[in-house]
């Protein structure tokens, strides 16, 4: 069927690249793309494209950010510039900012250490990392998805601290294990916000 039809063939294979849309729905919403107007298509191209072009890493936190060089939860007077949260991705941080509870910074480390995808600290926003902690910091939360490679990744951080008099927890352990964040619910995300533990 796609062999006949190359155009189709090729949108199939490009939309079988974006990582979070399941194979099962790949047909689907190539489906939805053929048979919308193609104004609709043609706003939905030109928002992507928008989007490339205007929004970039914060060069403090590496949030999503746009106009600026810092995101706005770095450049807010009410946030506690005293605490940082360490999240792997814009995604977790987007979940534990919906649950309200956290009121400090941010640090958004791209992903995970796992050597058997040739994800390394050079691939990672580690050593951004460190070199924000100056005095100012008095806290750095854990908030690394409990799989194996995000408490790698903690505990590689944590051998890189040289100022061990700073306070650095861990979410608790109301976070499921083999779970991610970005799934959760807001209370989950919450109690283990509240009962943090020392690192």
């Amino acid at each position: 069927m796609l062999s006949q039809l190359p155009s189709l063939q090729k949108l199939v294979r490009h939309l079988q690249r974006l990582p979070y849309l399941a194979s099962k729905n790949v047909f689907k919403v190539a489906g939805h793309l053929l048979a919308s107007d193609s104004k609709v298509v043609e706003q939905l191209c030109n928002a992507i494209i928008e989007a490339r072009s205007a929004i970039h890493r914060c060069q403090a936190c590496f949030n999503w950010t746009e106009k600026q060089d810092f995101c706005t939860i770095c450049l807010s007077v009410k946030r506690d510039k005293t605490v940082i949260c360490v999240v792997e991705t814009w995604h977790e941080l987007i979940a534990i900012e919906n649950v309200g509870e956290f009121n400090g910074l941010y640090h958004v480390l791209g992903g995970a250490l796992c050597p058997l995808e040739g994800v390394g600290p050079d691939q990672l926003t580690i050593v951004a990392l460190i070199n924000r902690l100056d005095g100012n910091v008095q806290e750095l939360i854990f908030a690394t998805n409990p799989t194996p490679e995000g408490e790698a990744t903690a505990s590689y951080i944590w051998s890189k601290i040289t100022t061990k008099t700073m306070i650095c927890s861990r979410l608790a352990s109301g976070v499921p294990i083999g779970s991610t964040l970005e799934f959760m619910d807001r209370v989950t995300i919450g109690k283990a916000m509240q009962g943090r533990r020392p690192y």
